[in-house]
């Protein structure tokens, strides 16, 4: 009997527990629902994005006065203001990037605000896209060689950031002298002359923003119009940092090589880094050696002051 004893002594007890834990915490549902959601309200806001009276790109007006072109634009500075992470990062990269690409723009006459394409393409990050194009730049490999990189099985100049930008003023100049227009060599940027050429003729108009384009090129420059803006405004929209806080230029020397490297890993270990170290200041870089058929001499970064 006393088995049986205990086994109601524990059915008891378990039942109170669980009359106890409904009364407290059941038995008055909606009074608890009305104070979560209270200080949801109270707490919990999001508000619409303020946009500018006026806006240019390159020099170039846009129509913020036409219903599409604001709400397009509107979209796009929803979408880049309210992604916190990601548009933080942007200001943290472009700090460290900026100062290498804005000389670049400068000495080849392309408007500084294109400075905000690489952002939008990647970033400011080696990436690769579905296509195949890849680094700050995004390049395709035939674009890329048809625009002076040299990219082969272990060296990819789409990932050397200063050769790149040099590519890059060079698409955006035979763009510019094509179209006549800043606005519209950003887009041939993203889809290419020849298609952007194609759709001008088809529906015969000659300003981006009369175009209706695919998805990606329609949404591109207003990309590139709310970063510039959300860059010229953070605090106005929303972004406060430190100087510590963003990322810092890279610092380095240079050494020239004439010859093949058969153990870039080797390599970087005699000059007292690593390979992983190696590829930071140099991913143009692309395996563990480096052939130099040719003979050509590149410059390899190396962290400052390692030289000596």
């Amino acid at each position: 009997m006393n088995k049986y004893n205990g086994l109601i002594t524990a059915i008891y007890v378990l039942s109170a527990v669980l009359i106890l834990w409904l009364f407290l915490f059941s038995a008055n549902p909606g009074e608890h629902d009305r104070t979560y959601e209270d200080s949801f309200r109270d707490n919990y806001k999001i508000y619409a994005v303020p946009h500018p009276d006026d806006l240019e790109f390159a020099g170039e007006d846009v129509p913020l006065e036409n219903f599409d072109i604001m709400e397009r634009f509107d979209r796009e500075l929803l979408v880049n203001t309210y992604w916190q992470s990601q548009t933080m990062l942007f200001f943290k990269r472009a700090n460290k990037w900026f100062p290498v690409i804005e000389p670049i723009l400068e000495s080849n006459e392309i408007p500084n605000d294109f400075k905000y394409l690489a952002i939008i393409e990647s970033g400011l990050m080696n990436v690769v896209s579905p296509a195949g194009a890849r680094g700050f730049w995004q390049f395709l490999a035939p674009t890329g060689r048809e625009f002076g990189l040299e990219i082969s099985s272990d060296v990819d100049e789409r990932y050397h950031v200063e050769k790149a930008t040099e590519a890059a003023c060079k698409y955006l100049h035979d763009a510019y002298e094509e179209f006549g227009s800043w606005t519209l060599a950003a887009a041939a940027f993203n889809m290419g002359k020849s298609a952007l050429k194609r759709q001008m003729a088809n529906q015969k108009v000659e300003s981006y923003y009369d175009l209706r384009l695919n998805e990606e090129t329609a949404r591109f420059v207003f990309r590139l119009l709310a970063v510039k803006h959300i860059f010229s405004n953070p605090q106005e929209m929303g972004f406060y940092f430190r100087e510590k806080d963003l990322y810092q230029p890279l610092e380095y020397d240079v050494i020239e090589v004439d010859s093949a490297i058969n153990d870039l890993p080797q390599f970087a270990l005699d000059i007292g880094i690593n390979y992983n170290l190696l590829r930071e200041y140099n991913p143009w870089l692309r395996k563990y050696s480096l052939s130099n058929e040719n003979n050509k001499t590149y410059k390899i970064k190396i962290p400052e002051k390692l030289k000596e």
